[in-house]
């Protein structure tokens, strides 16, 4: 596939926060959010990215020199950049990846993996979507993490069903999805609980910039109230 010279990115929003789950929790990292995704979750926590009714009223087209711009201008040195979505997987990165390697920056990925990773990334987060489309088996063997998302207790053995061909050494993550955390959905947290305990290798994970609201205090996050995958009845 040919590189795309001089292509711009659509930015649905950036801005710089810490990582607020996985591996790198914690984390100082400046956060490229690209606006699209054909996976269409009903619980998606990014809805304004494709949701028809969250629509933001524009969008940025932006180049990989500008956004490299925007991140050292916005952020220190040290911090992680986090290309994510939406669904940044659709969109040929090597431009970007190459410029923010110029600057020094790691580079690390959260995808569902339904195409060809395009760019030099150090680090790729899977997050398999089993009721949409499956990753790609040369994505799910590249991953460094997986973030199963549990809306229900049978979303646990879905998602491990997406990954054969997983490396062994990928920490595997079971994450409760918003509203049941937000909920404390019993059904839900018990079910991740009884994995982790029957199989060491899982983690239980939770999504702990929400409790701080860390991504509200940068300028630049999209500050709209957009419901879970777009429905009111889930909340926010």
């Amino acid at each position: 596939m040919l590189r795309v010279l001089g292509m711009k990115y659509p930015v649905h929003e950036r801005f710089y926060t810490w990582q607020g789950e996985g591996v790198h929790l914690g984390r100082a990292a400046y956060f490229v959010r690209l606006y699209g995704c054909p996976q269409a979750c009903p619980w998606c926590d990014s809805a304004g990215t494709w949701h028809p009714a969250y629509r933001p009223a524009s969008v940025s087209l932006l180049d990989a020199s500008e956004i490299t711009r925007a991140v050292a201008e916005e952020s220190p040195d040290g911090a992680l950049v986090v290309v994510t979505g939406g669904e940044p997987i659709l969109f040929d990165l090597r431009p970007l990846t190459d410029e923010l390697h110029r600057l020094g920056r790691r580079i690390h990925i959260e995808t569902s993996g339904i195409a060809p990773l395009r760019g030099d990334l150090d680090w790729v987060a899977l997050s398999p979507k089993p009721a949409g489309q499956r990753p790609l088996p040369e994505v799910v063997a590249r991953a460094d993490e997986v973030k199963i998302i549990v809306h229900e207790p049978g979303d646990i053995a879905a998602g491990l069903g997406t990954l054969a061909g997983l490396r062994e050494d990928a920490t595997v993550w079971l994450h409760p999805e918003w509203s049941r955390a937000r909920d404390g959905d019993r059904a839900v947290l018990d079910a991740i609980t009884a994995a982790v305990k029957a199989n060491p290798r899982l983690r239980a994970g939770y999504q702990m910039h929400k409790l701080y609201r860390a991504d509200d205090l940068d300028a630049h996050s999209d500050k709209r109230l957009v419901p879970l995958g777009g429905n009111v009845a889930l909340g926010y």
